[in-house]
């Protein structure tokens, strides 16, 4: 029986027309769900805010791509690269991601990550050390909804 899958990002969009961002969510979704041993690894070592004290997000679209993980608070996605990566191509992307989002991308390659997790948290915690939060301290990840009394309700 043939197993569906989800695509990696080097494969939105192939065809021309490329996806829409719906197709793009439940890609997402698949891909939580169903994580490479890497991935699920680092995810362990990321989640509850434990590198840093900074929120980390997996499988997260922005724009027409999926980032495997994505910091929003430091506007830092982390890739994770299994051997058939076109290193040049996931280059490319990344200075498009900058430019139109002005997040910066760090890569791990899945043997790093199996072999160097310690090297892969510390060389992390350096790039989050680096980027400028993007709203003030003492906000959540995202900006403050109105109470229902500021709504006038």
């Amino acid at each position: 029986m043939h197993e569906e899958r989800a695509p990696s990002s080097l494969e939105e969009g192939v065809g021309g027309g490329g996806v829409s961002r719906e197709t793009l969510r439940q890609r997402a979704a698949k891909m939580r769900n169903n994580p490479t041993e890497p991935e699920r690894r680092l995810w362990m070592e990321l989640r509850g805010s434990r590198v840093a004290g900074t929120k980390f997000r997996r499988q997260v679209v922005i724009g027409y791509r999926i980032a495997e993980f994505f910091c929003p608070v430091k506007g830092l996605v982390v890739e994770v690269d299994g051997h058939t990566h076109d290193l040049e191509c996931d280059l490319a992307k990344d200075k498009q991601l900058e430019r139109e989002f002005g997040f910066q991308t760090i890569r791990f390659s899945n043997d790093d990550i199996i072999q160097n997790m310690d090297g892969v948290l510390e060389r992390l915690t350096e790039g989050l050390g680096s980027r400028a939060a993007r709203w003030p301290e003492g906000r959540a990840h995202h900006p403050q909804t109105p109470s229902s009394e500021e709504e006038g309700a």
